[in-house]
């Protein structure tokens, strides 16, 4: 038995389209069940969800206080089976996506999380400059396509597209809930990447790809915009600064993101943004922009963040 979790806010939009593929998919070995964590919508996203009652091992629950790890820690208390499996409201399964991850959980019993394969599908053709210019994986939330299987970084390991099993949640392991999507709009992503680091770091949790475990994340029109391109680079400097953190305690090799990182990454973008303006170079301008709002989420992190790798995480921390 598995238990998928999918945390969703204000999820009408994608949200029947996601649980249509999951009407679809083929049973695991052992069965499955889907929990959906309504955090705090006021669209229609709890009716959404509810109607597929009758086509789906289907359990809908409220977590009104906003944050989405917080809403991942409130549906774990119906976590049924030996694996935990996290996605998205965004994001499309393949048919054979739970047979291919409880494939690996079982053939790999030295590992103790899973990722799989992370496709995007588009709502509309991307621009030429999003296409073009625009890094997936951190932006829209695409994977690298040519890994293969295999054990794989902790950090490679994203929410869409997740699983771990169930004993590490019941030795009292959670999502840190001060990260993540919030209400906020300078949260912290990589929430998920920083449970799985901490896990491996803490306990020695070993990770691994499946490639054939595949899901399709949903690009929409809003996303193919600059201001959320731009944004996306502060939440993942926030990111790297934090992950860099983590690594250094531990005593792991690490891309340094101290201060003396930070102030010269400042510099270097703030050149690199002038000179491009200078050339009238659009393509500069934008990779300089989205340098500069890196570096300043890593300096945000720097001042903001109360985050302790060491502690326990529970249902405290208030959003950074």
């Amino acid at each position: 038995m598995l238990t998928v979790f999918i945390a969703t806010h204000n999820g009408a939009q994608t949200l029947p389209r996601v649980l249509a593929a999951h009407a679809q998919l083929a049973a695991p070995a052992g069965g499955w069940r889907l929990v959906i964590i309504d955090n705090g919508s006021d669209d229609d996203t709890a009716a959404l969800a509810g109607a597929f009652a009758d086509r789906l091992p289907l359990r809908v629950i409220n977590a009104p206080r906003r944050g989405k790890n917080r809403a991942l820690n409130s549906g774990l208390r119906l976590l049924d089976g030996d694996l935990a499996v996290f996605s998205d409201d965004d994001t499309l399964p393949e048919h054979d996506w739970l047979v291919r991850l409880r494939g690996a959980a079982d053939a790999q019993p030295a590992f103790g999380v899973f990722g799989g394969r992370i496709l995007g599908t588009w709502d509309a053709a991307p621009a030429d400059w999003v296409r073009d210019w625009v890094d997936a994986a951190p932006v829209f939330g695409i994977s690298d396509a040519s890994r293969p299987d295999g054990p794989c970084d902790p950090t490679k390991v994203w929410g869409p597209n997740m699983a771990v099993r169930a004993e590490w949640f019941r030795k009292g392991h959670r999502f840190d809930e001060r990260l993540g999507p919030n209400r906020t709009t300078t949260y912290a992503m990589g929430g998920e990447t920083e449970f799985t680091l901490r896990l491996a770091i803490a306990a020695g949790v070993r990770c691994w790809h499946c490639a054939d475990a595949r899901v399709q994340h949903i690009i929409r029109p809003r996303q193919m915009t600059r201001a959320f391109v731009l944004r996306r680079a502060f939440h993942l400097g926030r990111c790297v600064r934090r992950e860099s953190r983590q690594h250094a305690r531990a005593g792991r090799p690490h891309v340094r993101r101290g201060a003396a990182a930070i102030c010269a990454g400042l510099a270097c973008g703030l050149a690199d943004l002038a000179a491009a303006r200078r050339a009238a170079d659009a393509r500069r301008e934008f990779e300089a922009r989205w340098r500069l709002n890196l570096w300043r989420g890593c300096l945000y992190e720097s001042l903001r963040s109360r985050y302790t790798p060491q502690a326990p995480i529970g249902d405290a921390g208030a959003d950074p």
